[in-house]
């Protein structure tokens, strides 16, 4: 319902045998393109509360991560953060989105395929911003590395705290996400937990790709080749992932655009939409008006 009030629309784009599943509003235009790429075991809709602060003009396109919602699962797939990037660069060919370079927008797993893609297929975006973005090594450990720590040394690696089974489970994965306290029902809570418990071993299958040598650090490894103006949103308070990453990229990349959201966790997009959104057109438009003085000039 949500969706359809705000004017996305729901499509589909194969490639060869895979489908993607995307939502989308506007069309391309002088301004560029938005696509937007959601974290670890969220969807498309997950965005609806950034879009509904966007102007309606923009056009916009949320993605299915892979394996994810409408978008192809396949025990063959690559789901590593570079295999990812190949998938979400197929489907850029598929839409033909990259005949104009557009805007990249990733959170968390999603920021780390973002900053992965900026650096493999440069010609493709022309800016770009990451939201807590996984992919780094940071200086100091959030609460839930050490909880995976824990977890390892216990030898209790299939319970990840961000694969929830259980309503206290789903209880706990919310309190280290955001920041905001707010009260749930436990009905709700249970409601939460059997949506997603049918997808929690392709959950857990993916999040030992993810977590693996091969891509634990993959936008770190990958962040010197970033050329796209970029900009960095985190939240203050991430216990997921910590905001010493911000300085990490800060380092690396060439005028980086960081801001770091006070009394705000790791759950950026649904804690504070209307400034991320903001954020985002103040950053574009500050682009657009560079861009127009090297013209003049």
């Amino acid at each position: 319902y949500w969706r359809r009030a705000l004017g996305m629309q729901v499509r589909y784009a194969n490639y060869d045998d895979y489908q993607f599943c995307y939502s989308y509003r506007g069309r391309p235009g002088y301004r560029p393109s938005i696509l937007m790429l959601h974290g670890f075991s969220a969807h498309k809709d997950m965005w609806l509360s950034i879009v509904k602060f966007l102007p309606k003009n923009l056009h916009l396109v949320c993605v299915d991560m892979p394996g994810h919602e409408g978008t192809t699962r396949s025990d063959l797939d690559d789901y590593s953060i570079s295999g990812q990037a190949k998938r979400i660069h197929q489907f850029v060919e598929c839409i033909r989105l990259n005949r104009r370079p557009f805007h990249l927008v990733g959170t968390s797993m999603g920021g780390n395929v973002a900053g992965v893609y900026a650096a493999q297929y440069p010609e493709d975006i022309c800016s770009l911003t990451l939201i807590c973005p996984a992919g780094l090594p940071s200086t100091t450990d959030s609460k839930f590395i050490k909880q995976l720590r824990e977890l390892h040394e216990s030898k209790r690696i299939d319970r990840i705290p961000l694969i929830p089974s259980t309503p206290e489970e789903m209880a706990d994965m919310l309190k280290l996400c955001s920041y905001v306290r707010f009260k749930v029902p436990q009905q709700i809570l249970q409601g939460l937990v059997d949506v997603r418990i049918p997808h929690n071993e392709f959950y857990r299958k993916l999040f030992l790709e993810i977590a693996d040598e091969k891509s634990r650090h993959s936008l770190h490894e990958n962040m010197s080749k970033i050329k796209a103006p970029t900009q960095v949103i985190w939240g203050k308070q991430d216990q997921v992932l910590d905001v010493s990453g911000a300085s990490v990229l800060a380092s690396a990349i060439p005028d980086c655009h960081v801001y770091i959201l006070e009394n705000c966790g790791h759950s950026v997009v649904v804690e504070r939409p209307r400034k991320t959104a903001n954020l985002i057109l103040e950053f574009l438009a500050l682009l657009h008006s560079i861009d127009n003085n090297k013209k003049q000039a």
